[in-house]
């Protein structure tokens, strides 16, 4: 297989880390995944990092809140929280790279193409079916002046050198799953998550990344394009969502779902920890650190939580 110059990475033990997107505050789901996040780094005497992930949509003020409820719920950091946008040196270098070693394409089709475009066998549905990996000098050409018609650049893509790939998860065991030519920097200019977040995440040492199961498929990509960088591949630990009582994803239209929410309607802290710790097999656990004495991962509930809210 071809091999990019590994990275420079940080000489750390391991770390953990949570990585929200400031485009609102956090709902119970996603502070039910920081807390676990931050018990499996701490338990494991690991380092333990926040990072806002803000390349793209920004609620003003959802950064700052953010992290003062983390704090709330009795979570520390180490370090800095690091803010991805200013990353930007990092990831052109990890695109440069790839590049050097013919691992990334111009990609000139729109998303409505592809999602037309017939799949290759067993690709999951909008894999991308490699239109633009091997195109004629003229068909580049092309390309190139369709999108100054449309006024974007070209996205740019991984050249991937495999159709799968295998990761290790906390819950979910081994998973292979399926790779494609995943998008490195997209048609606006802005780096790609699944590059970003490979990088950002090897840059701090982190070996087990902990998330929500919704993004369990993004493992395998993300690890392949980790290991063409040269860069230590993490384990993984998917946490199962959080849903409403109707079976769909936590939102704010559920109500009262967030821990301000849940303040205002005159719950405490210690309140709101103890209803995750019911959701995680822990009845009367009421702060972050009882949960981090007292938590098993071998116990933790494989079904989603169904979050049912009194008014």
């Amino acid at each position: 297989m071809n091999h990019c110059p590994a990275l420079p990475v940080p000489d750390v033990a391991g770390a953990g880390r949570y990585a929200p997107s400031p485009s609102g505050d956090l709902h119970l789901g996603n502070l039910r995944t920081a807390l676990l996040a931050w018990v499996l780094a701490r338990r494991g005497g690991r380092a333990f990092h926040l990072r806002v992930e803000d390349l793209d949509r920004v609620q003003e003020g959802a950064a700052e809140r953010q992290l003062e409820d983390l704090a709330a719920l009795g979570l520390d950091w180490d370090g800095e929280v690091v803010h991805q946008s200013e990353r930007g040196a990092a990831h052109a270098a990890a695109i440069e790279a790839l590049r050097a070693r013919d691992l990334v394409y111009e990609c000139y089709c729109t998303r409505r193409e592809i999602l037309e475009a017939p799949s290759a066998p067993h690709a999951p549905p909008g894999a991308y079916p490699g239109t633009c990996r091997n195109l004629s000098p003229t068909a580049r050409e092309a390309g190139r002046a369709r999108m100054q018609e449309l006024r974007r650049e070209p996205a740019l893509r991984l050249r991937a050198e495999v159709d799968s790939w295998e990761v290790q998860d906390l819950w979910a065991g081994t998973v292979r799953g399926a790779v494609d030519d995943l998008v490195l920097r997209r048609g606006d200019g802005v780096v790609a998550y699944n590059l970003a977040v490979v990088v950002d995440d090897a840059a701090i040492g982190v070996d087990e990344v902990v998330r929500g199961d919704d993004l369990l498929s993004s493992a395998p990509r993300q690890a392949h394009l980790a290991h063409l960088l040269g860069l230590a591949e993490p384990a993984y630990a998917h946490v199962p969502l959080a849903l409403n009582p109707a079976g769909m994803r936590l939102a704010k239209r559920d109500g009262a779902v967030t821990l301000r929410h849940r303040i205002a309607r005159g719950e405490s802290v210690a309140q709101v920890v103890a209803r995750i710790g019911d959701s995680l097999g822990l009845p009367g656990c009421r702060t972050a650190a009882h949960l981090l004495n007292d938590f098993d991962p071998a116990s933790m509930p494989r079904a989603p939580w169904i979050v049912d809210l009194p008014a």
